[in-house]
């Protein structure tokens, strides 16, 4: 299923490898804990328990997990940056996101401030996480995105575009984010 050509060794176990690699795969993508994953393969008849899901994920979850990332979307040249507002418990706070033009959520970060440190925090995790700059960058008219971009113009063609035909923002405001990465041993 998700690996054709395994280098993980399944020998001494139980189940087939697809059912492990299965099991795995729905802690790691879907947030699910291990009682839930064992619920849902109970309903398919499959009965094993949440300590041997628990051990699965301890032995074969990182390698599952970097076959993940691997396959990962790559992020497309024109990414869409937007800044929404959000009020928790009364106070307000500003949503940060970024989206690349397949509308592919990039990133997002919650700041309490809409301003040129906060841009530069998204803008420094976006570069982190993906290890590059895009062509383009589409935003609204707020001038903290220039100003947090103009330090890491690096002279590769990228620029900063403001206001590309004014519109409001896409509909990835409304979406929810990516799920969890499994990058952890228990």
């Amino acid at each position: 299923m998700l690996m054709t050509k395994s280098r993980l060794s399944y020998k001494r176990h139980r189940f087939p490898p697809e059912i492990i690699t299965h099991a795995v795969w729905l802690y790691c993508r879907f947030n699910l804990s291990f009682r839930e994953v064992e619920e849902m393969f109970l309903e398919r008849g499959i009965d094993v328990s949440y300590e041997t899901i628990r051990r699965w994920v301890v032995k074969f979850g990182p390698a599952i997990a970097r076959e993940l990332r691997r396959r990962q979307h790559q992020p497309g040249d024109i990414w869409h940056l937007g800044e929404v507002v959000v009020t928790i418990k009364g106070r307000k706070f500003w949503l940060w996101r970024a989206v690349d033009q397949n509308g592919v959520v990039l990133d997002e970060i919650l700041q309490s401030r809409r301003n040129t440190a906060a841009a530069k925090r998204l803008l420094a995790r976006l570069m982190k996480r993906h290890g590059r700059t895009p062509k383009r960058f589409i935003t609204d008219n707020l001038r903290s995105y220039s100003a947090a971009r103009r330090p890491t113009r690096n002279g590769d063609g990228s620029k900063l575009r403001r206001n590309l035909q004014k519109r409001p923002l896409p509909a990835w405001a409304e979406t929810g984010g990516p799920g969890r990465p499994c990058s952890q041993s228990a």
